[in-house]
């Protein structure tokens, strides 16, 4: 025994740093580091109320972090933030300048934050799944025998009598896709899933990520929803359109240079709307986010709502504070609102087997480029194809000057184009609603680099007509293609997998690292790529060992339930499965001294890597509602020019004046070079309170059938939140496993001095928010959640740990967008807050692991021999390195520098400096995930930097 427990934490006691290795650490490190191992790997947990939380003991937080993570252990947060080298060079071990050993404390800290991360996401994916479309019953008791942890098939997963593709996959038989319906992505999302073809297909069923009984906690009738809330909520109370002008408006300080978003006539320099600013996050990156969600998620069908209309708040004195009480919008379109069926549990009792209420997701829940490429057969019909070259998108060449201008501009819908009269005058793309001047960019460079990938194909087939392109026809496996046997079509979709995948990775190891910049996040989002042990080796051996501890050494441990995603992380999600050794046919890494096996005919190779955990893939309500970024924008671009000097900001573009038709002209007017290089150099806003756009506050919307016209879509957020059934903020939390707040005084960042600015600013923010929602005289004979207990095993109740009878804050009925932009204490250089990141710690790798042609199919039979090597190597060219370290790693050329270099060329000098895309071009990144806003060498004069 004694030895088998030496084996067992012998990788945590290397991964530990037991013993110090420089003089700065503190003299109790040996002590505290030695008292954790010898507590041995935590059990993952059996119960929700036995949940990590992300709170560590006293012993390893001393034991990562000295003194600062001890003392900030007893706030709600989560303990991995005050590790050492978690932060900027401040969060080192004094006497350090990097991560160095992970003997040290800087790499135990890293490593320690590695490991807290690992724990809650095998923790959300055991407790976090809940599948509205059917399955739920079977996940929670097993069918056939199998536990519903294990299940891979659901009968609600299967095409029915209606499809025009189930004779093809089986029809009322066992279902297989094959053939065609397996080549690429198909139009609709169907077949991703060999059997299970219906999942993640465009009209699918939003999930949730929370217990059914928490959802739509206004009317539910849920006894404990009813415990919590009184009877405070409502659709329209608190009053939305009172949040946002009383919580969400930004302060002006010359509110004539602004006029509430629009700026000055002719687009004056002079303008000014102010916002908080983040130092480490751009404006590129903000419409980024738009992009993408345009691609995931949608409850619009053709850019509208249900047919009823309905009123949006603004009652009684917040008239007062600029809302508008005639503003109507749409009601969400609801799949079914009958009450839910039950299941009797193992325990007896009857939980629900859905949500009260279900919606549907008009898009394909696939990282597939729907936005691009379409979803449906109305939105195909908005995707131009080149007349002469089927293969390639349609663009017309641009008027102004620059290699990238050469490479085209979208084409604008015309006549007989499906279209709503709103969208007549934009670029074409199949998903064209709320078009702006972002949103026309990202397509218009992609569109570029979709051709590109295709010209590079034209050119290879040029060159050796007759050598195999990698391509394979499923129903011809073993035949070779040859380059000149490529169809336009068969390269168009080949084309579009190539650049979907650039797009979640230019996501995954790019966008989100700068959006969460701090070196655990860093590795963190490569892992969920690449792999994370590379020179980590330390971790993946405390993995496996958390792995052998609470599961055994059961010949399907690699391939089953939540610890998965622990052993993934070793070789990355990545191209998980696309090779079959016989010696390992698991998580096997690119191995040229063994055969693979894997094979085109075979189901169980190409739907190899997937892995569901139990419940069939789609987005969450709860998912949608985290990206509700619209602080991120300002309300003025600062527009600049490629071709003059770039620190010189020539105009002030107001964003409402960059939406739908006038996105086209504003691209083809000053041409992508300028926008991008606009929105590169300007700083993105904060995710905090306070910092709406005012324009998004009074945007004007054609199709509103409203005496206003216009919507405040900041007050809409909540409303749409409320009517999806997302639970409020505390429960929110509780429920993906995070501490609840007793007070609002628990938003407060207790690591603040005492007299700083900025505490002062968010104690006022906690006075605003008590004025809203208010305070109540608390019961404690009221148990008000299922998903946590109090740290001693009793319930938790209406008093949050007060005495029985005390006024406590209306904590519990604070909206969930409120709760995280009020949400003041982060992990360092988190643009969003640590509730919202944990939802992105579960859906972030789903979306992952569930896509076969991110996982076993990411193979030259789907990609061809280009696709791969372009998706792999950022390009056609191979692997580029950047001249210079940056926060201690050698750094890859990034995949969308490495995009726009091939797609805006006349930036490549702009570019040169540039590390992370995402990160303000002009910024001196400093040392070591500094957030410092200085200038790079070349930008002293940039007026941005001006105090």
């Amino acid at each position: 025994m004694t030895r088998c427990l030496t084996w067992l934490l012998a990788p945590l006691l290397l991964l530990a740093g037991c013993i110090s290795t420089t003089p700065q650490a503190s003299l109790d490190d040996t002590g505290n580091c030695t008292a954790m191992v010898v507590g041995g790997f935590r059990k993952v947990a059996d119960e929700r109320s036995e949940r990590f939380n992300g709170k560590v003991g006293e012993q390893v937080a001393r034991c990562r972090g000295g003194d600062r993570a001890a003392a900030f252990r007893t706030t709600p947060y989560v303990d991995w933030s005050n590790y050492w080298a978690t932060g900027d060079a401040a969060s080192l071990l004094p006497g350090t300048s990097g991560v160095g050993s992970h003997l040290g404390a800087n790499g135990r800290g890293v490593d320690g934050a590695l490991l807290d991360l690992e724990y809650q996401r095998m923790e959300l994916i055991k407790f976090n799944l809940f599948d509205n479309a059917g399955s739920f019953a079977d996940y929670a008791l097993g069918r056939d025998g199998v536990p519903g942890t294990a299940l891979k098939t659901w009968p609600s997963m299967r095409l029915d009598a209606g499809s025009p593709f189930h004779a093809a996959v089986g029809g009322d038989g066992p279902q297989l896709c094959r053939g065609e319906l397996i080549r690429w992505r198909q139009l609709d999302g169907i077949c991703n899933d060999l059997r299970n073809p219906r999942m993640g297909s465009t009209g699918a069923l939003f999930a949730r990520n929370v217990q059914f009984e928490a959802t739509y906690p206004d009317s539910s009738g849920d006894p404990l929803a009813r415990n919590r809330h009184g009877d405070r909520l409502s659709l329209l109370q608190p009053d939305p359109q009172l949040i946002s002008r009383k919580l969400f408006t930004r302060a002006q300080s010359d509110p004539a240079k602004c006029r509430d978003g629009q700026g000055l006539p002719g687009a004056a320099v002079d303008a000014n709307c102010d916002y908080q600013k983040a130092p480490f996050f751009n404006v590129l990156a903000a419409f980024w986010i738009q992009f993408m969600t345009h691609d995931w998620f949608s409850h619009m069908e053709e850019g509208h709502n249900g047919p009823q209309w309905m009123a949006v708040g603004c009652a009684g004195d917040a008239a007062k504070l600029g809302c508008r009480p005639g503003d109507r919008i749409d009601a969400s379109f609801v799949a079914d609102s009958s009450a839910p069926p039950r299941y009797t549990a193992a325990d007896g009792t009857k939980p629900l087997a859905r949500a009260f209420r279900t919606h549907a997701n008009k898009v394909t829940a696939w990282w597939d480029a729907s936005q691009i490429y379409g979803y449906d057969a109305t939105s195909r019909l908005r995707v131009k194809r080149d007349p002469a070259d089927a293969a390639r998108l349609l663009m017309h060449p641009g008027t102004r000057p620059g290699a990238g201008e050469a490479l085209g501009q979208l084409p604008v819908f015309g006549p007989g184009d499906p279209i709503n009269p709103q969208w007549a005058g934009q670029g074409t793309a199949a998903q064209a609603d709320n078009w702006s001047i972002g949103v026309g960019f990202y397509h218009t460079i992609f569109s570029r680099e979709h051709n590109a990938f295709v010209a590079e194909f034209r050119r290879r087939a040029a060159a050796a007509p007759d050598e195999d392109s990698g391509l394979r026809d499923p129903t011809q496996p073993t035949s070779v293609i040859r380059y000149r046997d490529v169809s336009p079509e068969v390269l168009f979709e080949v084309a579009r997998l190539v650049v979907a995948a650039e797009i979640a990775k230019i996501h995954t190891i790019e966008w989100t690292p700068q959006l969460l910049y701090d070196e655990p996040l860093n590795l963190a989002m490569n892992a969920n790529w690449g792999g994370l042990f590379d020179g980590h080796r330390w971790v993946e051996n405390a993995l496996e060992a958390v792995v052998v501890q609470n599961f055994g050494k059961s010949a399907d441990a690699k391939k089953a339930g939540q610890w998965y995603s622990a052993l993934a992380s070793g070789p990355g999600i990545f191209g998980l499965g696309a090779r079959v050794y016989t010696s390992d046919r698991f998580f096997a890494r690119h191995d040229a001294t063994k055969d693979d096996i894997w094979d085109l005919a075979n189901p169980d190779h190409v739907n190899g890597g997937v892995n569901h955990f139990g419940s069939p893939f789609n987005f969450p309500e709860e998912f949608v509602s985290v990206y509700r970024l619209h602080s991120l924008v300002p309300d003025l671009i600062e527009l600049r020019h490629w071709d003059a000097d770039p620190n010189r900001i020539a105009a002030k573009v107001p964003v409402i004046e960059t939406f739908r038709a006038k996105a086209t002209g504003a691209l083809a007017n000053e041409g992508a070079a300028d926008w991008a290089l606009s929105m590169g150099r300007q700083r993105l806003g904060l995710l905090t309170l306070g910092n709406s756009p005012a324009f998004l506050q009074n945007l004007p919307l054609p199709r509103l059938q409203s005496s206003t016209g216009k919507i405040d879509v900041a007050a809409l957020d909540l409303i749409r939140d409320r009517e999806h059934g997302v639970p409020r903020f505390n429960e929110f939390r509780r429920q993906y496993g995070l501490r609840q707040l007793t007070s609002f005084d628990d938003f407060i960042d207790a690591r603040l001095p005492a007299d700083s600015p900025e505490r002062a600013r968010q104690v006022q923010v906690i006075a605003d928010l008590r004025s809203i929602y208010g305070q109540h005289k608390c019961d404690a004979s009221k148990v008000i959640t299922a998903a946590q207990k109090n740290l001693d095993g009793s319930p938790i109740n209406d008093c949050l740990g007060k005495p029985d009878g005390s006024l406590v804050d209306n904590i519990e009925d604070v909206d969930t967008v409120v709760g995280w932009l009020a949400e003041f204490t982060r992990p360092h250089g988190y643009a969003i807050s640590e509730t919202q990141f944990q939802v992105f710690i579960l859906n972030a790798s789903r979306r992952l692991f569930s896509d076969r042609f991110f996982t076993s199919s990411f193979r030259p039979e789907f990609y061809g021999k280009l696709g791969v090597e372009w998706v792999s190597h950022n390009g056609p060219t191979g692997k580029q390195f950047e001249p210079r370290e940056s926060n201690g790693h050698r750094v890859e050329v990034s995949p969308f520098k490495r995009v726009l270099l091939r797609t805006v060329p006349e930036l490549s000098a702009e570019l040169a400096g540039v590390v992370n895309a995402f990160d303000p071009w002009a910024r001196d990144r400093g040392e070591y995930y500094g957030l410092g806003w200085t200038p790079r060498k070349g930008a002293e004069s940039d007026p941005a930097f001006r105090p």
